[in-house]
């Protein structure tokens, strides 16, 4: 038997300006945050997951000699991510996102009757708040 990935134990985002997303994420969406490093990342607990922050232009630079031993990573262009909400506390969140002036670019019942609000960060990235019922979960 070949063992599979049990989940999704962290995600990565990027953005250019660490203080804002610190201000968005913690601040706007209300999540722990577990550490900040500098200009180079800042990651926050989600649920049994973490969500890791990177500045690109310090994540391609290689490690120094002393550091941990994680490769050198990154991204262009804005990326993607869905977090888990349950739906009484979807329209919570998205009076608080109108509240911060975030816009709601979509809000959207799918067939099976879950709801997902889609929004952007301050780096352009693609935020989803959605039931897991919208893939069966």
């Amino acid at each position: 038997m070949n063992p599979s990935p049990e989940g999704i134990l962290e995600t990565a985002l990027y953005a250019d300006d660490l203080d804002a997303a610190e201000a968005f994420y913690g601040g706007i969406l209300g999540l722990e945050k577990i550490s900040r490093g500098g200009n180079r990342h800042v990651f926050y607990r989600c649920g049994p997951g973490v969500l890791l922050i990177f500045n690109p232009v310090e994540t391609v630079t290689p490690p120094e000699p002393d550091a941990l031993p994680v490769p050198p990573h990154g991204t262009k262009g804005h990326g993607h991510v869905c977090f888990r909400l349950s739906g009484d506390n979807i329209e919570t969140m998205a009076e608080r996102l109108k509240a911060a002036g975030v816009t709601i670019e979509s809000d959207f019942h799918w067939p099976n009757g879950g709801r997902s609000i889609y929004f952007r960060d301050p780096a352009g990235n693609s935020l989803e708040c959605a039931e897991p019922r919208i893939w069966g979960i």
